[in-house]
């Protein structure tokens, strides 16, 4: 009975250890971790500097490899590291907005990598961009298909 218990220890221990083993090998690459997820301008002047960063960190413990990053709108221009992040390391995402035109700002840039944790991650930057001095701020559209009425 003894043989049989120790047999048994034995053989718990050693799927314990596979399965440990089994889990780590499937947390092992790079992860990215961001501090923040969106970038709020709040209310901004036309013209202003419209450039927002986002730090991440490669949590992992392999390079993380950013493939690419692409705006929602060409108003929206990210510049990112073409470079391998080392783990432990961190990288800048920068997003340059082109606040010329009047109005709301709620946009999203996408980011591809290598990253285990989130493959492709959205970040977004949201704001109001301030009329002119002297200008009417832009009117919403009216999208319900009425017509002008016609002239006399």
């Amino acid at each position: 009975m003894k043989k049989v218990l120790g047999t048994l220890a034995i053989a718990f221990v050693a799927m314990a250890g596979m399965n440990k083993m089994t889990a780590q090998q499937v947390e092992s690459g790079p992860k990215i971790e961001f501090n923040k997820e969106v970038h709020d301008y709040g209310d901004i002047k036309v013209d202003a500097n419209g450039e927002s960063t986002f730090e991440f960190t490669n949590t992992g413990n392999a390079p993380l490899i950013l493939t690419d990053a692409k705006g929602s709108c060409s108003c929206t221009v990210p510049e990112w590291p073409k470079e391998p992040i080392a783990p432990g390391a961190k990288g800048t995402i920068t997003v340059k907005y082109n606040t010329k035109n009047a109005g709301p700002i709620n946009k999203s840039v996408t980011i591809k990598s290598n990253a285990i944790n989130d493959p492709v991650k959205v970040v977004r930057i949201k704001g109001n961009v301030l009329a002119a001095e002297g200008t009417p701020a832009p009117s919403p559209v009216n999208n319900q298909g009425s017509a002008p009425a016609p002239a006399h």
